[in-house]
């Protein structure tokens, strides 16, 4: 039973790659279980119809894997720091490095979300994007508690730099040749300015 459960495991960690890769490729759209299927070297659709209850399941999978391990990217980078000032810095700078480095993933992800795929996943990712927030606004409290940030509102600097590295995605698409280090840099630097004491 525990073998079964592993293969089937493993066989659904391959279709949502495959889909994953189908979906960066070739677009929300033309990503047919078909393609799918062809991609992850399956010999039918069938066996994504038997992992998947349809599309929707299917797609709803890709946005939390990828969300998932844009997370535990993040999370390796910012635990390997300490304080506020620097794990603020290392959280612009590993969402930025994930971008940069996933462009698969992230085109698929924004494709999905796009397109409003998803279902449930789609319509959590609100949540993800406030409770992205909240950590961010604790980590500014936190670090105007202990003296290393000046005086503003933590929630307002918390919605503007997770707007200023979600705008990426939309640089990317009509500049796709932008330099992600260097805007991650500027970034960085612009918070670091706007958090300083006076």
């Amino acid at each position: 039973m525990q073998a079964k459960t592993f293969t089937e495991n493993a066989r659904r960690a391959q279709i949502v790659r495959a889909a994953i890769e189908t979906i960066g490729e070739l677009g929300y759209a033309k990503a047919s279980f078909g393609q799918i299927a062809k991609r992850a070297g399956l010999s039918s659709t069938g066996m994504i119809s038997y992992h998947f209850d349809g599309k929707a399941d299917l797609i709803a999978e890709v946005v939390r894997d990828v969300l998932a391990t844009s997370l535990a990217y993040m999370r390796e980078r910012i635990d390997a720091v300490q304080g506020p000032a620097a794990e603020l810095r290392a959280y612009i700078e590993s969402n930025l490095a994930f971008i940069a480095e996933h462009p698969v993933e992230l085109t698929a992800l924004l494709d999905c979300l796009r397109h409003g795929g998803g279902g449930a996943a789609t319509a959590g990712t609100g949540d993800w994007h406030h409770g992205a927030v909240d950590v961010l606004e604790a980590c500014l409290r936190e670090g105007q508690r202990t003296g290393e940030f000046g005086r503003f509102d933590p929630r307002v600097m918390a919605i503007t730099v997770r707007q200023a590295i979600d705008g990426i995605h939309t640089e990317l698409i009509r500049r796709p040749g932008t330099d992600v280090d260097a805007y991650a840099a500027e970034l960085v630097a612009i918070v670091e300015r706007a958090t300083a004491h006076d």
